[in-house]
């Protein structure tokens, strides 16, 4: 689960005065480049309980570290104490929330959040768990902890290096089992189970083809409604308990706070990415590249990113990961290259179950009523012992929800309860593959999240491979749409896992490219229907297909791109419209100007975001949805999928019904004074002073609070390259998701890579590797990847050596 800590709204609102990009200024360590300018690099050691032999380490001027051991055993153990000098609150936290032991050190506050999270540990068979990311995997772990409780141990010593948030919150960090790694789940991201119970109450409130404009369907597919589902019977509290073992920890002068209510509801859609690979035909080098950026939440410092080098015999790999993960996800090994996105395979369902009268022990399934399984734990809390917990399981999964004065209960079956998806883990079997054939045979392993792995190597092969535990899904009107009865005739008969899945080889076009975008066409049966708009994928697309010599600099041009093509879809509908109203005029001209660039600058975006999300969305569904349904569709928490109203658009008759372009018209011109109004409102009525940059923000926030880090003015969109997801009900927009690592690799000639990560390597806010990247993030600026042992040893900044005890 990734740490996020966020401010009060009010302290973010308080950014929107920002004109230029803000580094919070940083006090030089130990660790600092040499302050006396006599050119030597500073060195420092550790005793490190458990190496066999000394570990070198040399983190260069960007903060990345460069490991070197004697063993992969002793490399591993070096990247958990590495890994937790830089990041130990982020993982700390991270380990705490996911294993449910919050309470213990916040104290009740925390309580429901540790039983929560506990129902979705991972507790099946741990031989299986391990066996399932390879033979090396349960040693690669118990090495790494071992690396994270080393310097645990070396704070208890030095109190002084501590981080700052552990002594504000007056606890001390906990020392890590090996299965910590492992049975931890809720960071990982499952697809659709919030728009199951979306869905659900859209079409109890609009009718059962409301379903078609929440999202569009990928194939073309109506919901079915389960035999014994009643659509309009769901609590609006059913994924409370779900969304509370999911949702990022979030501390307010050490209290939980409440995040906004869009956030939560928010988190399924964070799982974008971009990620290509080019031909080394189609370059200027005649080497092939490689390009990936995730997309995960963005307003936490550190990022839920770190890159890291990894280098003994028979192993030398370099990129990004999770920093409580061994290896490398993203990344290359000097042989070969791979990024990932989110590939949308639906791996989890509602189920709902009908309970025995007087006892909700007991729910029916196959005819008879059948007794839940429970676990009883403790769950320790600071200032008063440890609080009883009862936590209740079908055979589907844990339960989240008994309505008893209904005789109803909730349970969500996910992809978690199988061995093998701690999330990313399964990198671990691809990181010594030295071509396509072994990386894809690897591959076949990898189960969750759903994942595109993009693919390049020395030889000049490229490629896309897909990884993901895939359900079977059995039963009358069962596609995984929309919640299930639990009484037995809707089930999961075994998986489809990655071996079966297609897998793309050097095509003619000379790249490959994913965005989240459905791309199983003509699969028989579907990994899932709701998948990322096309936009972000048809520009990536554009723009390649259209150069000959790409580089570098190229590569990261397009993963700055701030060009929609949302726009491009939506403004030849004003082209014809005219009105006599003087604002509907000034927002036609506006418009009708706007290349599409959602640039900081851009006056255009400003409007044309307002427009389409605040403005004409709502009203859109208020024309073809009853009153109840679109209040429900538009209410802010939800994720808007813009390709149902260009549909609408381009099929005027079929969704407007009779002179259809005729209503479709007069929405866009009631809508756009609305809007141009509504910018008018807060930026000025000149809209040659209208800046998109004015109108949306981000911030990185410190855990606990405090001046924000990194602060400025931001550009993109949800439907550009560089993608900006950002809460559309208020003003400024707060940017909440998109991209703080991107690489942009060189595939052969590695130190000629560029790499980004927002807003600095380091946790520690008193290090200068803390902020040091955010203004060059904001910027679309990126540094050097280094890999050979001149290049690192030209930009050291510090050598560490780790020695045995």
């Amino acid at each position: 689960m990734k740490v996020e800590m966020r401010p009060p709204i009010k302290i973010l609102l308080a950014a929107a005065a920002l004109t230029v990009p803000l580094v919070v200024p940083l006090s030089a360590t130990a660790e600092s480049p040499d302050p006396s300018g006599s050119g030597e690099v500073p060195e420092t050691s550790y005793a490190v309980p458990g190496l066999a032999e000394p570990v070198s380490m040399t983190v260069d001027k960007w903060g990345v570290p460069h490991i070197s051991a004697s063993t992969t055993g002793d490399l591993f153990q070096a990247q958990g104490f590495n890994a937790a000098r830089d990041r130990l609150f982020q993982m700390d936290t991270w380990r705490r929330s996911g294993l449910g032991e919050l309470s213990e050190v916040l104290g009740k506050n925390y309580v429901e959040q540790d039983r929560a999270a506990r129902l979705f540990l991972y507790r099946g068979d741990m031989d299986k768990e391990w066996a399932s990311y390879g033979p090396e995997a349960k040693e690669i772990a118990t090495r790494f902890a071992a690396g994270v409780n080393a310097y645990v141990d070396w704070l208890e010593k030095n109190p002084d290096a501590v981080p700052e948030e552990f002594r504000k919150l007056g606890y001390k960090p906990a020392r890590w089992k090996p299965e910590d790694l492992v049975r931890i789940r809720t960071h990982g991201l499952v697809s659709n189970l919030t728009n199951e119970v979306t869905r659900a109450k859209l079409m109890c409130l609009g009718g059962p083809d409301a379903s078609k404009y929440l999202a569009k369907l990928e194939p073309k597919h109506k919901p079915k409604v389960p035999d014994g589902l009643d659509l309009c019977s769901l609590p609006d509290d059913v994924l409370a308990t779900y969304q509370l073992a999911t949702t990022p920890v979030t501390f307010n002068n050490g209290k939980m706070e409440k995040k906004p209510e869009e956030v939560p509801a928010l988190r399924e859609g964070m799982g974008g990415s971009n990620a290509w690979a080019v031909s080394p035909r189609r370059t200027s080098t005649g080497r092939p590249i490689l390009a990936g950026d995730p997309h995960r939440a963005n307003t936490s410092a550190p990022s839920n990113r770190y890159i890291t080098h990894l280098s003994a015999p028979g192993l030398n790999i370099i990129g990004a990961g999770e920093p409580w993960n061994p290896g490398v996800s993203m990344g290359h090994n000097g042989k070969i290259s791979f990024g990932l996105t989110n590939l949308a395979a639906d791996q989890s369902d509602l189920y709902v179950y009908d309970l025995k009268p007087g006892d909700p022990t007991k729910y029916r399934y196959g005819g008879r009523w059948v007794s839940m399984n429970t676990a009883d734990e403790d769950i320790p809390v600071a200032g008063e012992g440890a609080r009883k917990s009862s936590l209740s399981f079908t055979r589907h999964g844990p339960v989240v929800k008994v309505d008893e004065a209904k005789n109803k209960a909730y349970a969500v079956r996910t992809v978690w309860t199988q061995p093998g998806t701690s999330a990313y883990l399964g990198s671990l079997r691809f990181q010594k593959a030295g071509d396509l054939d072994a990386f894809s045979k690897a591959v076949r392993h990898w189960k969750a999240p759903g994942s595109n792995l993009v693919y390049a190597d020395k030889k000049g092969d490229i490629g896309w491979v897909p990884g993901a535990l895939s359900p079977k899904r059995v039963g009358k009107g069962y596609d995984g749409l929309l919640p299930v009865p639990g009484d037995g005739r809707y089930e999961w008969a075994g998986f489809r896992n990655s071996a079966e899945f297609p897998v793309t080889r050097n095509p003619k076009s000379g790249f490959v490219s994913s965005a989240n975008e459905y791309n199983f066409p003509g699969d028989e049966e579907a990994l899932g229907y709701e998948w990322s708009e096309h936009y972000r994928k048809d520009r990536i697309d554009e723009v390649l297909s259209k150069q000959s010599g790409t580089s570098v600099k190229d590569t990261m041009d397009l993963q700055n791109d701030v060009k929609s093509l949302a726009v491009s879809e939506i403004l030849p509908y004003l082209k014809d419209l005219e009105s006599s109203d003087p604002t509907t005029k000034k927002a036609l001209d506006l418009l009708r100007g706007y290349d599409g660039v959602a640039s900081k600058d851009s006056a255009g975006a400003v409007l044309f975001e307002t427009w389409i999300t605040n403005v004409l969305y709502p009203a859109w569904a208020q024309t073809l949805l009853p009153k109840e349904a679109a209040q429900y569709l538009t209410q802010g928490k939800l994720m808007q999928d813009f390709r149902v109203v260009t549909d609408s658009f381009a099929e005027p008759e079929e969704w407007f019904g009779k002179e259809g372009a005729q209503a479709r018209d007069k929405l866009i011109l009631d809508t756009l004074p609305k809007a141009y109004d509504e910018v008018s409102g807060h930026l000025g009525a000149d809209p040659a002073k209208w800046r998109w940059g004015s109108a949306q923000i981000h911030v990185f926030m410190r855990p606990l609070g405090g001046p924000y880090v990194g602060g400025a003015q931001a550009d993109g969109t949800y439907h550009t390259v560089r993608m900006s997801m950002y809460l559309p009900n208020r003003f400024p927009r707060i940017q909440i998701a998109g991209p703080t690592f991107k690489m942009a690799l060189d595939v052969g000639s590695w130190d000629d890579s560029r790499v980004i990560n927002a807003p600095g390597q380091s946790g520690d806010e008193r290090s200068p590797h803390y902020a040091d990247l955010a203004a060059k993030w904001n910027a679309g600026e990126y540094f050097p990847l280094l890999y050979s042992k001149e290049a690192i040893a030209e930009n050291a900044e510090t050598r560490i050596t780790l020695n045995p005890a």
